[in-house]
């Protein structure tokens, strides 16, 4: 589904596809070069990191590995909820291992706060975080970031994994989604 197909859900479309995967190959070309010589497990956050993960990973020119991990902390609203669960957890022993947390968006900080707390109580040699967009402007938890696409203004933006309601997800580009789409 491109932009062209929502017209009226969009107000703007922020990144268009061959932005993102333009950046995206940029990432992987700085994870690379980071990890050179070792081991590295990505981890995908669901759902919204499913377009991320799949597209960054297919940037990369070396062998790594993947898991998932489910943690929710929206519900179905367009803020957050204050409170992390973990709805799906790692199929992989990451004790030991250089992993690198794949997400979409942060918007709070307080999903992947929680999350690299977690996973570092797990023993790994390294826990980093990559995203495609983060809200510095929404920020309400300190969050180290290594690997940050774009900062945005803090607005609801769908598109490219990121949804509503479900909705929006398969959406080529990542636009601004309009306030009566939601109000």
């Amino acid at each position: 589904m491109d932009a062209a197909d929502v017209p009226d859900d969009l107000v703007n479309v922020l990144f268009t596809e061959e932005q993102i995967q333009g950046r995206l190959r940029e990432l992987a070309v700085e994870i690379e070069t980071d990890y050179a010589g070792k081991d590295l497990l990505i981890v995908g956050i669901l759902r919204g990191a499913v377009m991320v993960m799949a597209d960054l990973a297919r940037s990369f020119s070396r062998h790594l590995e993947m898991d998932w991990m489910a943690v929710s902390s929206y519900g179905s609203g367009t803020k957050s909820s204050g409170v992390v669960r973990i709805l799906k957890d790692l199929d992989t022993d990451i004790s030991g291992r250089h992993v690198v947390i794949v997400d979409e968006i942060i918007d709070t900080g307080l999903t992947l706060s929680w999350l690299t707390a977690n996973l570092a109580s797990r023993t790994p040699a390294s826990v980093e975080i990559c995203t495609l967009l983060r809200k510095p402007e929404a920020l309400t938890m300190q969050v180290d970031v290594k690997y940050v696409g774009w900062d945005i203004p803090n607005e609801f933006v769908v598109g490219y994994g990121l949804d509503y309601r479900e909705r929006y997800r398969n959406l080529r580009d990542i636009g601004t989604l309009a306030p009566h789409v939601y109000s």
